[in-house]
């Protein structure tokens, strides 16, 4: 069954693209780039022998996309970018820049196939959606609604 098209809405209406995603669990046999697992946790050690583990969310997926960045309704901060061994495209590190919240993103597009960027969250967003994203039915609508009759 083929997964439909799913749209993402940019700054403002202008901005809208499609995008043929294409959500699947990723493992270290479909991602040799140091691409992460679908829907994993991490443990995380605090530091000192005895010490709780904390457990970090951690999750990716692959879209089959003209650009890197794509609007999920968080703002994010870029923090760095580093080459990855055996690619030719760099890796981008991102944090959510709303106060407290400690998820991280990093996107990397596949040197396989050079339309799919792999994008990894790691961590809960502990707030809701920073900016409300238009559907694409929304601005459909609104297009309907200023058509000449």
């Amino acid at each position: 069954m083929e997964n439909p098209p799913t749209y993402f809405h940019g700054r403002n209406s202008a901005d809208t693209m499609k995008v043929e995603a294409e959500i699947q669990p990723l493992s270290a046999n479909n991602i040799s780039e140091g691409g992460g697992s679908s829907g994993s946790e991490r443990k995380v050690k605090t530091g000192q022998k005895g010490d709780k583990q904390i457990k970090k969310h951690r999750f990716a997926f692959q879209t089959r996309s003209q650009v890197d960045i794509l609007d999920d309704g968080y703002r994010w901060r870029k923090y760095g970018q580093k080459g990855v061994k055996n690619s030719k495209f760099p890796r981008s590190y991102y944090k959510c820049t709303f106060k407290g919240c400690n998820v991280k993103k990093q996107i990397q597009r596949l040197t396989k196939d050079e339309e799919i960027v792999v994008t990894t969250y790691e961590g809960m967003h502990t707030h809701p959606l920073q900016k409300t994203t238009e559907s694409f039915e929304e601005i459909f609508r609104q297009m309907q609604a200023y058509a000449p009759l």
